[in-house]
């Protein structure tokens, strides 16, 4: 798999499932090079057997050699978009643990872009330690805020610093659900499309995706209806911060049909996006976010028993968690489930020398270390 380009290089990224799909959109959306695509598509057989589905896996955790992911097909077209106009920095927010933040730190710096991150509270495990001492590492300017409307004012005051020294920095929203983002998942879902026409799998009755802040879901709802196929998405909320609902779903996913008509207007301005193409699984998020629940646990311990996968406690436990319900009930006899696996598979640390000591971090984050210091 391809890595992340180095600092300074904008070579030429291999053509898209969406540019595929509709031509005159090849080089119009400007894009850095982060995923190697497509992504496999697997059946879990041993899984599947015990549940007596035809289940299958779309492995996004193998996206990319630097971080794997959902994260990375959203940023390759936000921080090229961000290179083109030439910012020279970028402002996200997220969870002290948050994944979208790491990637987008690992991936700002290769393109020679500071990265800064607003983190707010979650509930502080090990993972979340090391993503913090990760975050550092690759060269995030890290803030913490107590709070969503004390980040939104911190926020603020950075993008104020950042314009005043002529960096012109971008704020990327949480997630990386922007419509620009957003479409990075519309080219996923084109992909799938295009490798169940080549027979590499039957087309699934329901995709199954974690539910955070929305673009993957919209992103795959709106390139189903371009592929033409009749998969519904199931998005399972693992976010009780900022929880997108299913208003607020289809409506990224036709902001972003109506940005990429732009671009070319051969892609419907109005796309055929059902209501009922999309269901909203509220009942597996436990504790809330961040918080392990106790069937998303069954579930990540199940699947590394009988497949060697591994899952992360805050997305995809939950997720799968609600697809075995799904299975178990009987709800789609006789029909193909798919999981789209959206953790990163890549543990960023292993392109360091060694992971900083937690009192390097600012002063603020010490107290996430208390008696770990040697995490």
């Amino acid at each position: 798999m391809a890595s992340i380009v180095p600092s300074g290089a904008t070579p030429a990224a291999p053509e898209t499932a969406l540019e595929r799909r509709f031509p005159a959109l090849a080089g119009r959306l400007a894009r850095v090079r982060l995923v190697d695509a497509p992504t496999p598509l697997q059946p879990l057989r041993a899984l599947g057997g015990e549940l007596g589905a035809d289940l299958w896996i779309k492995r996004d955790d193998l996206s990319g050699l630097a971080y794997g992911g959902n994260k990375p097909r959203k940023l390759e077209l936000v921080l090229g978009t961000a290179q083109r106009d030439g910012r020279h920095s970028v402002l996200t927010f997220g969870g002290l643990g948050t994944h979208h933040g790491l990637a987008t730190t690992i991936a700002a710096r290769a393109l020679g872009m500071r990265s800064l991150l607003v983190l707010v509270p979650q509930p502080v495990t090990d993972a979340v330690r090391h993503a913090l001492l990760l975050d550092h590492a690759y060269g995030a300017e890290l803030h913490y805020a107590a709070s969503a409307p004390r980040a939104a004012v911190m926020g603020a005051a950075l993008l104020a610093r950042e314009t005043v020294a002529g960096r012109r920095p971008l704020l990327i929203p949480p997630g990386g659900s922007s419509v620009i983002g957003t479409i990075g998942y519309v080219d996923a879902g084109l992909e799938l499309a295009e490798q169940i026409a080549a027979g590499a799998a039957p087309e699934p009755s329901v995709v199954f995706v974690s539910l955070g802040t929305g673009g993957t879901a919209a992103g795959l709802l709106l390139g189903f209806a371009l592929a033409g196929l009749r998969t519904r998405v199931v998005a399972v909320l693992v976010n009780d911060i900022a929880p997108p609902g299913h208003a607020r779903i289809l409506a990224l996913a036709r902001r972003a049909a109506r940005h990429l008509h732009g671009l070319d207007p051969a892609v419907p301005r109005e796309p055929a996006l059902e209501p009922e193409g999309l269901v909203v699984v509220t009942d597996q998020l436990g504790p809330g976010y961040g918080a392990a629940s106790a069937a998303g646990e069954d579930a990540r311990h199940r699947i590394a028993a009988l497949e060697g996968l591994r899952l992360d406690s805050t997305y995809t436990a939950k997720c799968l968690a609600a697809l075995l319900d799904h299975a178990a009930r009987g709800a789609s006899p006789g029909r193909t489930l798919l999981f789209w696996h959206t953790y990163s598979a890549v543990d960023p640390a292993v392109h360091l020398a060694a992971l900083p000591h937690p009192h390097q971090l600012p002063r603020a984050f010490h107290r996430f270390f208390a008696g770990n210091e040697s995490v």
